[in-house]
């Protein structure tokens, strides 16, 4: 039997805007910490990375796609646009300390596409959306 091959992890422009924002979300909650946070959560994901190459569907379902109430599908609009721009048909998410990472994947490519803290009440599509 052959192992399976990595699938590729890439990120999107709007994940990298979100972790870029987690800087100051992190100052905003105990600037004596919030470097330490922040490259705990650099390292974790570096972790996930690593899992997500070697099997994609590890995540768990993401969970905003079972909103029923009109107010969560359309603030799930935005989101689920990011998958379609990236082509990849299943949603998952990952947990990483306080963090929720949203991605998007096939058997061979990831693509992450959002991050937020559990704090945070829906995924940013864009920076002014936090």
């Amino acid at each position: 039997m052959a192992l399976p091959s990595n699938a590729t992890v890439e990120a999107a422009p709007n994940f990298l805007a979100n972790l870029e924002a987690t800087y100051p979300f992190l100052l905003r909650q105990d600037p004596d910490t919030a470097d330490a946070r922040l490259a705990r959560l650099k390292a974790n994901l570096k972790q996930m990375i690593s899992l997500l190459a070697w099997a994609p569907a590890s995540g768990r379902l993401a969970r905003f796609l079972s909103a029923r109430s009109a107010q969560a599908v359309l603030k799930t609009n935005s989101i689920q646009q990011l998958a379609e721009q990236a082509r990849l048909p299943n949603l998952r998410e990952c947990i990483i300390g306080q963090h929720i990472v949203l991605y998007a994947h096939s058997e061979t490519e990831v693509v992450l596409l959002a991050i937020k803290h559990q704090r945070q009440l829906r995924y940013a599509a864009s920076p002014t959306d936090a």
